[in-house]
């Protein structure tokens, strides 16, 4: 086993990890079924109403998902420098494809209602797809090479080609983020939606969670018998147990999550699901804790949490500001959760705007 020598980090910086961590979390749960409802579009939805419903399920949700991404951004930005400018720097062309996907997204769902014309919305449609399936399979080719290890050079620089990052674990993490966001996305549907919008939501989501069900048993094996934690993560044999258990709960939760969808409990399907994201990704911030998700290549320089950190006065005017701003971003999200809670179909569209749809295309 390889002998860990590094410095303690601080109490600050502990929790900065931890809170980054938080924040990726909020962010996979909440945008992850943004991102599923749009890749489901051309699946689920057989006419431009009921495409309308299920953009209509995120319509008032999605943009304030996305602030979740800018925040944990910034958290790496200010609390450890080194961690996002060695990102940004060396890993450019597959956050360039995350922006570009973001992008596409939300001009389809901003601009979707400007033209009543077919073939506009069928393109932005699909801009809404291809922008939702870019940022979750990147975002899962990312992570999964961050448990793998990034390789970084004496200069803090990615040591490592952009191709090298479409190795069998990376695509195995980037199918499983896009499966297990398709699941979570169909079981949202399920529970926004009413009439045949949501038996067809029902049935896509059972298979699509047990389909997630399997890649992540697969993911999880794969990750601690070819990396075990304890050998790179600062926890020591703790990160074993934890990406053990934490892994093995992320199975437990979509295969519990599958059989709370064949029981038509979506609302049940849907926390279980989310619960098995939340374990997926401690499970990967645990891996990553101390190294931050990196192989430094030079002993006597390398990237981890100590060397990548601001000065503690930095860390201890974020943590005043982050006390102060975090609990009113959670409430006012949690009460416009709580204002847009019911479920739609095509029948809560305008009358107006069905009739004269359907009456173009009787």
């Amino acid at each position: 086993m390889l002998t860990l020598m590094h410095t303690q980090p601080t109490g600050l910086q502990m929790i900065w990890f931890v809170l980054a961590a938080v924040l990726w979390t909020g962010y996979f749960f909440l945008e992850g079924f943004d991102y599923g409802v749009a890749m489901l579009l051309p699946v689920l939805g057989r006419d431009d109403d009921e495409r309308r419903v299920l953009v209509n399920t995120i319509g008032p949700v999605w943009d304030g998902n996305e602030v979740w991404l800018l925040t944990a951004g910034g958290a790496m930005f200010a609390a450890f420098p080194g961690w996002y400018a060695t990102l940004f720097s060396g890993l450019y062309l597959p956050l360039f494809l995350v922006l570009v996907g973001l992008i596409l997204r939300g001009v389809a769902f901003e601009y979707r209602a400007k033209r009543d014309d077919a073939r506009w919305k069928n393109g932005l449609d699909w801009c809404a797809t291809i922008g939702s399936f870019l940022p979750s399979l990147v975002f899962g080719i990312g992570f999964a090479n961050f448990v793998k290890g990034i390789r970084v050079g004496s200069d803090v620089l990615v040591a490592q080609g952009f191709w090298s990052l479409f190795n069998p674990f990376g695509l195995l993490g980037g199918v499983l983020f896009v499966v297990l966001f398709l699941a979570h996305g169909a079981v949202f549907i399920a529970l926004k939606t009413r009439g045949e919008v949501r038996t067809r939501a029902n049935r896509f989501g059972v298979r699509a969670t047990l389909a997630a069900a399997v890649l992540m048993a697969l993911f999880v094996v794969w990750q601690n018998l070819a990396w075990p934690a304890g050998e790179t993560s600062w926890l020591g044999g703790a990160a074993t147990v934890i990406c053990w258990a934490t892994g093995l709960l992320a199975v437990a939760c979509l295969a519990v999550s599958a059989l709370m969808a064949t029981r038509e409990r979506d609302g049940w399907a849907f926390a279980f699901t989310g619960l098995a994201i939340v374990a997926l990704v401690v499970d990967i911030f645990c891996k990553m804790y101390g190294n931050l998700g990196f192989i430094s290549l030079d002993a006597g320089r390398p990237l981890d949490m100590t060397t990548a950190s601001s000065s503690p006065y930095t860390l201890k005017i974020m943590t005043i500001a982050a006390c102060t701003a975090v609990p009113v971003v959670l409430g006012y999200q949690a009460w416009s959760y709580w204002v847009f809670r019911r479920r739609l179909s095509t029948g809560n569209l305008p009358v107006v705007t069905v009739g004269a749809r359907r009456a173009r295309t009787a």
